[in-house]
């Protein structure tokens, strides 16, 4: 292990110790995210998110009293060369081993009205696939505690309904499958803070659509709660808890396995 990459990670356990270990602990913890001998794939998209993850899950797995196996992949959905020359690079630096499979998937979505969308739900059905070749039981994505307010905000203001982006899920289709988020209470701002304080680069989503902001509405809503932050900064824990803190009582109406409940039913 190089010295940089020691630094890179007792930044992790000392100087980020609040912001970030502890609460991705919380959260493996409160949500029963990881079981004993578990083997989780870890799926890395290249960006700082993920390859925080990534040096996170090893030193919990060492640290942690519950053990699991851990397995990492990239998937590459048509990135440039020098997209995938900096995860190689990065991968190379955090010693992290990693299997690299090719897809089409920027290739077949680029005619989509909605690209992002399409492309998330087929990243996923690779991602699954992979993982049960690997013989894993899970995958776990990098997504944070601002992709989770800013959902719930997305969902209400332009879907007009009420959802949340959930710790865990089990898979559909794929049996004895599911998906797990680690970082589910690490602030974005946070990974920035690490990466920087780290003097880490990292790629972005690298993909055409995202380069010409073919899908607005996830920044829009970014920039919205910045500015919310400004007038409230505690806006953003109050957007997380209304997730935890729903009554029913005062709900119109519901949804529940694909059920609609009315609040008439028990009037």
């Amino acid at each position: 292990m190089t010295d940089q990459l020691k630094n890179n990670i007792r930044s992790i356990l000392k100087t980020y110790r609040k912001t970030i270990w502890k609460k991705t602990i919380n959260a493996i913890d409160e949500y029963q995210l990881i079981n004993e001998n578990d083997k989780i794939a870890v799926c890395i998209s290249g960006g700082k998110d993920s390859f925080l993850l990534a040096l996170l899950l090893r030193e919990i797995n060492r640290h942690h009293k519950i053990k699991f196996n851990l397995k990492y992949f990239v998937m590459d959905p048509g990135y440039d060369k020098k997209a995938i020359d900096l995860i190689k690079k990065n991968a190379q630096h955090f010693n992290l081993e990693i299997e690299i499979f090719k897809t089409n998937i920027f290739d077949d979505i680029k005619d989509e009205k909605n690209p992002c969308y399409v492309c998330a739900r087929k990243r996923r059905g690779h991602l699954y696939n992979k993982a049960r070749e690997l013989g894993c039981n899970k995958i776990a994505l990098g997504h944070h505690f601002d992709d989770v307010i800013e959902t719930i905000m997305l969902n209400i203001l332009y879907a007009g309904t009420y959802g949340s982006m959930m710790p865990k899920l089990k898979s559909d289709n794929y049996p004895n499958m599911e998906l797990i988020r680690p970082l589910y209470l690490v602030k974005e701002y946070d990974i920035e803070k690490w990466a920087k304080y780290n003097n880490l680069s990292f790629i972005n989503c690298a993909c055409d659509f995202a380069n010409k902001k073919t899908d607005s509405k996830r920044a829009e809503i970014k920039e919205l709660i910045k500015d919310l932050r400004k007038v409230y900064k505690d806006i953003d824990k109050n957007i997380f808890k209304s997730s935890e803190n729903v009554n029913l009582n005062t709900v119109l109406s519901y949804h529940y396995n694909k059920e609609k409940h009315n609040f008439l039913d028990k009037y």
